[in-house]
């Protein structure tokens, strides 16, 4: 636990340079157009691997609030996507219907990893890692 509290900071931007580094593979390499809630998921996670990292190089903890803000809120984007694709009475609530179709699936490892869930999970990570006090004894 204390390895986790001494470099909270790193880590979370280790987990936002992964997704961001994810959503452009995805995209740029594998060909996969993004959805219309991706790019809102994409607006929220790549400012923070450049305001962490920035923090993390500084060793500044002032920055925790308002990332971490920044990771709750785009935890909520993949969550109800994700809800989106699995529920489907969620697509009648706000269907995409301009472009790639928010609903689609164009990974679904073991019946319910998809692009989204993987975001979620990004975006879990980083506020899990960010709500971590340091001990100031």
């Amino acid at each position: 636990m204390r390895f986790l509290r001494s470099y909270n900071l790193y880590l979370a931007w280790l987990v936002s340079v992964i997704a961001l580094c994810g959503s452009l593979y995805l995209s740029e390499i594998m060909l996969f157009e993004p959805c219309k809630l991706c790019w809102f998921q994409r607006i929220c996670m790549y400012p923070l691997a450049v305001l962490l990292g920035i923090a993390a190089y500084r060793s500044d903890r002032g920055i925790i609030l308002y990332t971490r803000t920044l990771s709750i809120v785009g935890m909520c984007i993949p969550l109800y996507q994700y809800l989106e694709q699995k529920v489907p009475a969620m697509q009648k609530i706000l269907p995409c219907t301009i472009g790639v179709p928010c609903s689609g699936q164009y990974i679904n490892w073991l019946g319910f990893i998809t692009i989204p869930f993987l975001a979620l999970v990004g975006f879990l990570l980083i506020t899990i890692l960010l709500s971590i006090r340091e001990n100031t004894k």
